[in-house]
């Protein structure tokens, strides 16, 4: 079942993608974060045409669903802070 432990674990493999001051590089793991949810969408579409063939129950549909969702929310929430700081780099003056 969809709890607040999935979305605390979500939160926190966000976090870490752009935590500051790691070995891994910027790049490598914005590229992670999309793979991630790259396969995270592709879990959808299988169990949603699991769903439509009768081959997976609806709970499992939902529970994916609800999944997607908060992946599609925190992918949202670092895109808006990205385009936040771009805007911020914009404004100094130079």
């Amino acid at each position: 079942m969809f709890t607040a432990i999935n979305a605390a674990n979500a939160y926190s493999t966000a976090r870490n993608a752009v935590a500051p001051g790691s070995s891994e590089g910027v790049v490598d793991k914005v590229s992670d974060a999309a793979s991630g949810f790259a396969q995270q969408m592709s879990q959808v579409d299988s169990v949603a045409t699991g769903a439509m063939t009768g081959k997976v129950e609806t709970h499992q549909l939902v529970q994916t669903i609800a999944e997607a969702e908060l992946a599609m929310e925190t992918v949202v929430a670092i895109r808006d802070k990205v385009v936040e700081a771009y805007q911020e780099i914009l404004r100094m003056p130079v």
